[in-house]
């Protein structure tokens, strides 16, 4: 299925043309077809030549209905714009054309009514200069011609325009002139639309709200890409609810793929209205707080007003899809502004936002610019100069992961994609991904740490890998091991590092220390000194630890430490006693004290070395 919505000035025929096209009446109130104006949205479809499936949103012309309006067209890919041969450009007609430029819609055809009252080429001409300025085109003529024409522009009646014009064809929905040569034309248009993507995530933005007796809440909107099924659970408002049944141009489906006119039967919640969305759970940022880049269009256009922005009125209305907000404008240089928005919307970045102005004079085009979503968890700007540097760092920004990344530095698979709309690129450790850059940065600054730290505690083996989070503010230990390089490890929960000004793996002080004690072990590598004397020679508790764990000696109890290889030494010398032996007989070959003796002969019962044979006897293996 294929969607576009009507678009122009008041009483210029849209609903008329649609009605001539489908069969079917878009205006659903009685008092729309009293008074013969638009007042709410409409619906209807048709078949195409080709066998495509067209459905039509038919929006209010009127300059009092231009929220209705802007609902209609939001959510719509492409648009017929409707001007009357005998009135030509209007008011209305600028002002939508302002807001399909603000929403950045670039497909669209160009339908001149009336065309068995006047001649419809001045009108169209006109149309097309203004439609030209604005960026508009008709989809599939940039790449040739769907139809194999030759883009020769046609005069007249209309016809098929040359690259880069809007199509436009003289029409009549009272006598049926030209409507075959439209089907034609929207053929084409809409053969040139991008494929959505039937695996993107759900927003659609509900523009009618309505309870069937048994069944309940029943919503419509224009779902541009994904898909919903019976049964799916979707997020509305914050809260779950679950598909109950679909319906698309009043056929029941269990699942629809966008690009399509939806209605969807709800379960789990009250009433909702129009504006709210129907979203996929956690695939997007509900966010009152964005920043973005203005395009200015409409009245921020023009002589000395190449700064548009500077001119936004402090307050103004937001528009996306159906939802239309008020919204608080903060500068921040160039083309970037915040937004303040006043109810939370579900947000990616790349998002277009129309900004109008609902104050000013309805004789002026109140829509002011279009607002493109660079941020959608912008930071705090609390320090002096911060508005302007953000700003700098975003005017040439992308609305894509690697940009968002460039800004967070280090976020979740989770919150990328629900700000991104994708992650992109490969993460870095688990579900976390980190711009380039600032990750480069962060493994030289924990080299820098880790070698600062080893010198700051030399007794210590290395820095604890959470005192390196810490550090680095970084939100999870894993990345810290992550960031480790070369000549860096990681050994028991720390950060390892040898820092300048060592030997044997010990600060001097202690690797000093220990050669005073191995001096005095020489000669009786058994008699372990009293822990003064260990003080004395500058080996206190820590100094002690650091030794052991370097290797330098051997801790056999606390208290007693001997040089490394002094158990494999007593077990050569034990060997050489009667088997069993006693602990007298021990001491006395290895020439040391019973508080040293004993403890070591059960260091060699663990090591596997000796054995008890009983109480008082031991023997060596």
């Amino acid at each position: 299925m294929d969607v576009v919505a009507t678009a122009g000035h008041v009483d210029h025929g849209k609903s008329t043309l649609v009605r001539a096209l489908t069969g079917m009446e878009p205006d659903r109130l009685e008092e729309e077809r009293r008074r013969g104006l638009t007042i709410e949205l409409g619906y209807a479809w048709t078949t195409l030549p080709s066998g495509r499936r067209l459905a039509f949103v038919d929006v209010p012309g009127h300059e009092r209905f231009l929220g209705t309006m802007l609902a209609g067209v939001g959510p719509v890919p492409a648009v017929m714009f409707v001007v009357a041969a005998d009135e030509g450009w209007m008011p209305q007609s600028e002002e939508h054309l302002v807001a399909l430029e603000a929403l950045g819609v670039r497909h669209c055809l160009l339908a001149v009514t009336r065309a068995d009252l006047a001649d419809p080429a001045p009108a169209i001409e006109q149309a097309r200069t203004r439609m030209a300025a604005a960026g508009l085109g008709g989809a599939g003529l940039d790449a040739g011609g769907a139809a194999g024409l030759d883009g020769a522009g046609l005069d007249g009646a209309g016809g098929v325009a040359g690259p880069g014009r809007v199509e436009a064809v003289g029409v009549s929905g009272r006598t049926g002139q030209g409507l075959g040569e439209l089907r034609e034309a929207l053929e084409r248009l809409v053969a040139g639309l991008p494929a959505p993507d039937p695996g993107a995530p759900v927003r659609l933005w509900i523009d009618r709200v309505f309870t069937v007796t048994g069944s309940g809440t029943v919503v419509t909107g224009t779902l541009a890409g994904g898909t919903i099924s019976v049964g799916d659970e979707l997020a509305l408002g914050g809260e779950p609810v679950r598909v109950r049944a679909l319906e698309s141009l009043k056929e029941p489906l269990a699942s629809v793929t966008g690009l399509a006119r939806v209605a969807v039967n709800l379960k789990g919640r009250g009433l909702p209205e129009r504006g709210g969305a129907l979203v996929t759970p956690g695939r997007w940022t509900f966010t009152d707080l964005v920043d973005v880049r203005i395009s200015p269009v409409g009245a921020l256009v023009g002589p000395g007003r190449g700064q548009g922005e500077r001119h936004l009125p402090r307050r103004l209305t937001a528009h996306i899809g159906s939802a239309a907000v008020a919204c608080e404008v903060r500068p921040l240089g160039g083309h970037v502004v915040r937004l303040r928005l006043a109810v939370p919307l579900p947000l990616h970045l790349g998002d277009v936002l129309l900004l109008r102005d609902p104050g000013r004079d309805r004789a002026e085009v109140r829509v002011l610019a279009g607002a493109s979503v660079l941020d959608v968890r912008p930071p705090e700007l609390g320090r002096r100069g911060a508005a302007r540097a953000r700003a700098a760092r975003l005017e040439s920004a992308t609305p894509d992961a690697t940009s968002v990344l460039r800004t967070h530095r280090l976020l979740r698979a989770a919150d990328l994609i629900a700000m991104a709309g994708a992650t992109g690129g490969h993460p870095v450790c688990g579900d976390w991904y980190a711009d380039p850059e600032h990750w480069a940065r962060l493994a030289r600054r924990l080299a820098e740490v880790a070698r600062r730290y080893a010198v700051e505690h030399p007794l210590e083996p290395g820095m604890p890998v959470e005192a390196a989070r810490h550090e680095l503010g970084l939100p999870d230990r894993r990345l810290v091991v992550a960031l480790v390089r070369p000549p860096l490890t990681v050994a028991e929960g720390r950060v390892l590092a040898e820092p300048s000004g060592r030997t044997s793996g010990l600060p001097v002080p202690v690797a000093r220390a220990v050669a005073r004690l191995r001096a005095e072990l020489s000669a009786h590598p058994y008699q372990a000194p009293e822990t003064s004397r260990l003080a004395q020679l500058g080996l206190g508790t820590r100094e002690l630890a650091a030794a052991v764990r370097a290797g330098s000696l051997l801790r056999v109890t606390e208290g007693v430490v001997l040089l490394p290889g002094a158990d494999s030494g007593a077990a050569e010398l034990l060997r050489r006693l009667p088997q069993p032996f006693t602990v007298s007989q021990a001491r006395r070959a290895l020439d040391t004290s019973r508080r040293v003796a004993v403890p070591l002969l059960e260091h060699l019962d663990r090591s596997g070395i000796t054995e008890r044979v009983d109480e008082i006897h031991r023997r060596c293996r």
